[in-house]
């Protein structure tokens, strides 16, 4: 059996920023108090609190296992460092190894971490975790084992994962990311089921109160085993925390604004902008803060359903891209406070847009690199700037265009096909800006004989079309983080397309597409690695899967001014899970 040497932390390039001897990450406070409460609020409700299954994916408990709020309930072997591209770090394990060909990768368990019962978590736990999460689990748990050759325990309290020659680079870091759960508490016979039952766990948090669809309410594990671990320290700061559920999103504000919640993040310009001349504001007991995260654009847009034959065709997908008036929508809808986005990565290294195309990346494209238009692979390519008027003839001459050269034309004031089937489409929507926007793109498409239909559904009903690929075009937001890995194949990938639960929302199976995904998974320097992304960027684009609308580099947060924060802001924007009740202090 090979052999290494233990280490406290790892990382997908390179090696971790922070030595073996860290006592905490750079962007907590260490001296915090903790104690006192928090209250957040979310919009929808909830009937499950099992994360792990198809039937909970989207009615889970927030909390439970939650990249914004904290994993309160259920932990992995190694946490993510925010300040770093992507680097592991000791949490139920408090060492692990690995060779350089990453062939394996073992995690040697801390012995004091235990379950909410005191049962100490075992090898075993680990084991029966991704063997249940692998029969009964939802993508992407599901899949994790498919690439593991051997999982098995050595020693007195490690697990070893040896890896088939189908794993990547980032694989063992992806195992090191996955929940664990307790072999002595579940019953493998109805994990699968929606349950409100209270489970066990190795969080900081144990849950206090459960009112079904309406909020859950958190307590801090006095006994948690990992309060003093370097990646717990600053972290969990609340004695209590509670989750409330509103049925719309002004409701939720509402709630804000009379102090039922603490903390109100804001991603609406306009609402940014004029909601907060309330009494609080003014006194200063509500405090608004802009946050600067060092992240890519990612992507927001009108998604196309490539499943539809209607949308198989890429030059009618590229003609609707074309259509959407964002000059129009940016100014009437947002006081221009956007930028329009041009691809999945823009603003960093690893994006098409403003990089032209290396050596690198086009020997790693190779024949797929004579199918992308020449101004992308150049990184100037840009969605078209209108005069915005809703109604510009340049552009809709442009899109007409395209849609001739797919076999359309114009027949008594409609968009037809060479059957005479008219050019018609529904835009799924679940909330009024979303329609808002849909309202907008819809009255430029009738100028041209394009019926487009708009259906907003309450949340329930959105999840589930989402879930079944029901839809023929959803809106939809792709975060775009600095370490871009296998989570791309249940975006992309081919193998997720008819993957119900999957977020490969167009139904996109290109093997120029898994190609790269392959190749940015399996890069070894960061060089390769930029290299692969920017491929990868260039190809999602020029498949016009999805009509780019807007970013904004800023994250704008409100909270009551007894919310404290730590003066850092790492990489990856603010971090909930670091603040605190300053009247603990």
């Amino acid at each position: 059996m090979a052999s290494a040497e233990p280490v406290h932390g790892i990382a997908m390039h390179g090696e971790p920023a922070l030595p073996a001897s860290y006592t905490h990450f750079p962007y907590v406070d260490p001296t915090v108090k903790k104690g006192g409460k928090i209250s957040y609020g979310v919009v929808g409700t909830f009937d499950s609190l099992n994360s792990f299954v198809l039937k909970g994916m989207r009615t889970t408990a927030r909390g439970i296992w939650d990249p914004e709020y904290g994993n309160l309930f259920y932990e992995s072997l190694m946490t993510r460092s925010s300040d770093e591209p992507f680097s592991l770090y000791g949490l139920l394990a408090e060492s692990v190894e690995w060779d350089d060909d990453r062939t394996f990768i073992q995690f040697n368990l801390n012995p004091k971490a235990r379950w909410h019962d005191g049962k100490p978590v075992t090898a075993e736990d680990v084991i029966f975790s991704f063997n249940l999460l692998q029969e009964k689990g939802r993508p992407p748990y599901n899949r994790r084992l498919a690439v593991v050759d051997k999982m098995e325990k050595v020693g007195e309290n490690s697990v070893r994962f040896t890896f088939d020659d189908k794993a990547n680079r980032e694989t063992p870091l992806i195992i090191a990311m996955s929940p664990i759960l307790p072999q002595h508490a579940i019953d493998p016979a109805t994990f699968d089921q929606t349950s409100l039952e209270v489970p066990v766990g190795s969080g900081p948090y144990k849950i206090k109160a459960i009112r079904p669809g309406e909020r859950i309410t958190y307590e801090r594990d006095p006994n948690y085993w990992g309060k003093d671990i370097p990646s717990k320290v600053g972290f969990d700061n609340y004695d209590e925390i509670s989750v409330t559920y509103f049925l719309q999103d002004s409701t939720l504000f509402e709630a804000f604004k009379k102090g039922d919640v603490d903390v109100y993040p804001d991603g609406d310009s306009n609402h940014w902008e004029r909601a907060y001349d309330f009494p609080a504001v003014t006194n200063g007991d509500v405090v608004k803060e802009e946050f600067q995260p060092g992240l890519p654009s990612g992507m927001l847009g009108f998604v196309f359903n490539v499943r539809r034959p209607l949308f198989a065709d890429e030059k009618v997908r590229e003609a609707l891209s074309l259509a959407l008036d964002f000059d129009w929508i940016n100014k009437n809808l947002y006081n221009n406070a956007f930028n329009r986005t041009h691809s999945f990565w823009q603003n960093s290294a690893l994006g098409a847009y403003g990089n032209v195309a290396d050596e690198r990346e086009l020997a790693l494209l190779g024949p797929a690199k004579d199918r992308i238009d020449p101004a992308i692979l150049a990184g100037t390519y840009t969605m078209p700037a209108t005069d915005g008027s809703g109604t510009d003839r340049k552009v809709l001459r442009q899109v007409v265009s395209l849609l001739t050269e797919a076999g359309y034309k114009i027949q008594g004031g409609k968009m037809v096909d060479a059957a005479g089937k008219p050019l018609a489409f529904e835009v799924m929507t679940q909330n009024a800006g979303q329609e808002k926007m849909a309202l907008a793109y819809q009255r430029t498409l009738a100028l041209i004989g394009i019926d487009m239909t708009i259906r907003t559904v309450d949340d329930a009903q959105y999840q589930a079309r989402s879930n079944s690929f029901d839809y023929d075009v959803i809106v939809k937001a792709y975060t775009s983080s600095l370490s871009p890995g296998a989570e791309q194949i249940n975006r992309w990938g081919s193998a997720s397309k008819d993957a119900q639960g999957s977020f490969n929302y167009a139904g996109v199976a290109d093997p120029d597409v898994d190609r790269m995904i392959d190749a940015l998974v399996n890069a070894r320097s960061m060089e390769d690695f930029e290299a692969a992304v920017r491929a990868y960027d260039r190809l999602l684009v020029d498949g016009h899967y999805v009509v780019p609308l807007y970013h904004v580099g800023e994250q704008w947060v409100a909270r009551w001014k007894h919310i404290g924060r730590p003066e850092t802001t790492p990489l990856y924007g603010y971090q909930l899970p670091t603040w605190f009740d300053t009247r603990a202090q």
